[in-house]
C-alpha cells in the first residue's frame, strides 16, 4: 500500500514540475519579448533625437568639416537602428525554422 502511495506521490510530483518548467519558459519569453520592445521603444526615440540634431548640424553648419562628420553620425545611427529592428525581426521570423535544432522549412 505505501509503494502505491509513494509511486502516485512521485508520479504527481513529476507532472506538477513538468508544468511549472513549461510555466516559467513561456513566463521568460514573454518577459523578454517585452524588455525588448521597451529597447526598441528607447532605442527608436534616441535614433530619431540624435538624428535630427545631426541633421541640424548638417543643414545651418558653415564648416565643412562639421557636415561631413553629421552625414557620418546620421549614417551610424541609421545602420545602429536598422540592426536593432533587424535582430526582432530574425527573432519573430527566422527562429521558428529552427526549432529543435532542425530546419523546418
Amino acid at each position: 500500500m505505501i509503494t502505491g502511495v509513494a509511486a502516485f506521490a512521485y508520479f504527481f510530483a513529476l507532472q506538477t514540475n513538468q508544468a511549472l518548467a513549461s510555466d516559467m519558459w513561456s513566463k521568460a519569453e514573454s518577459i523578454m519579448k517585452d524588455v525588448y520592445g521597451k529597447i526598441l521603444g528607447i532605442s527608436t526615440i534616441a535614433a530619431i533625437v540624435t538624428a535630427s540634431v545631426a541633421l541640424l548640424l548638417m543643414n545651418f553648419s558653415k564648416s565643412g568639416k562639421t557636415v561631413d562628420e553629421s552625414r557620418a553620425w546620421l549614417k551610424r545611427i541609421a545602420i545602429s537602428w536598422v540592426v536593432l529592428n533587424g535582430l526582432g525581426f530574425i527573432l519573430a521570423y527566422v527562429t521558428p525554422f529552427f526549432s529543435d535544432g532542425k530546419w523546418n522549412g
